[in-house]
């Protein structure tokens, strides 16, 4: 079972939940996904199945778009509605037009903290686990990439809420950008409610939910599985022949066409079926991840 399968994921499920899922629906064990979602998020999960599992990095770097609910008036330590709270202040004064004038800043290339509580690594431990250990770590701010940021919604109050659309690179943590924003407007926020939307070309609407799946029979479940040339739509095509097939299946070097760059390159047999991604090397192309099944007739 090679191929990809698009998950809206429901709350309450961490990726790797997900993934679990799959694996036994399918009875493959090898299966990733494209970009965690954090288990109180809901929307698209890109996974890979099989051997497409090899073509996770090309869409790890995918951007990425959201739908997010922010809560002013109140921080917690995760950031988010499941942390403890670790600060109140008075949200009440807050304005629409002062949240406006506030995202400005978070547009564009931004410095942003991650959370403490998250999978990201410092010194070749998780986060999170250290946080559960009770230890703090100093957290080095990285570049994000912040598209677009759209004030969607606002509901005035005690506890103001504002609705956000994001599009961002990837590496971009919505909660930091929530705790960020209340920083910056002097009452505090943390995230409420986070939806993704899409991953790259690939939107949430073309994506099936985990419940539904699971309750599928089996050739169903199997028409939900997408060719795993989609994974890399975004690099340039070159088709190959039967015998181009077999050599780069087997680890051989093929000639290079004469209108091809460095690569990397996604190369397809003549029936339309992704082979794999190769680079070139002078006149010749070599392989760097074969897709193509050995059973796979060349």
């Amino acid at each position: 079972m090679t191929g990809l399968l698009l998950l809206d994921k429901p709350a309450g499920f961490t990726s790797h939940d997900a993934v679990a899922v799959v694996r036994g629906l399918y009875g493959e064990r090898r299966v990733g996904h494209a970009g965690t979602l954090d288990p109180p998020a809901t929307g698209l999960l890109v996974l890979c199945l099989g051997r497409a599992t090899r073509l996770l990095e090309y869409l790890g770097g995918c951007s990425k778009e959201y739908l997010a609910e922010v809560v002013f008036g109140a921080a917690t330590d995760s950031y988010d509605a499941t942390g403890e709270v670790v600060e109140t202040r008075d949200a009440s004064g807050l304005t629409e037009s002062a949240v406006e004038a506030a995202l400005g800043a978070f547009r564009g290339r931004i410095a942003q903290v991650p959370p403490m509580l998250s999978a990201k690594q410092v010194g070749g431990q998780r986060l999170y686990r250290l946080h559960h250990q009770g230890r703090s770590v100093v957290r080095e701010a990285v570049q994000v990439d912040v598209d677009e940021l759209v004030l969607t919604g606002f509901e005035p109050g005690e506890q103001p809420v504002a609705r956000l659309q994001v599009a961002c690179g990837p590496g971009t943590y919505i909660r930091s950008l929530a705790h960020d924003l209340g920083e910056a407007l002097g009452v505090g926020a943390h995230l409420r409610w986070l939806r993704r939307t899409r991953v790259g070309r690939f939107a949430v609407g073309d994506a099936v939910d985990l419940t539904a799946l699971r309750a599928m029979p089996a050739d169903e479940r199997a028409a939900w599985i997408r060719p795993a040339g989609e994974a890399v739509a975004e690099l340039t095509r070159i088709e190959v022949d039967d015998d181009a097939v077999r050599r780069l299946v087997t680890g051989l070097r093929i000639a290079a066409p004469h209108d091809t760059g460095e690569g990397p390159l996604a190369a397809f047999a003549r029936d339309g079926r992704l082979v794999g991604v190769v680079v070139r090397a002078g006149d010749e192309i070599c392989p760097r991840k074969v897709v193509w099944e050995p059973s796979d007739p060349a």
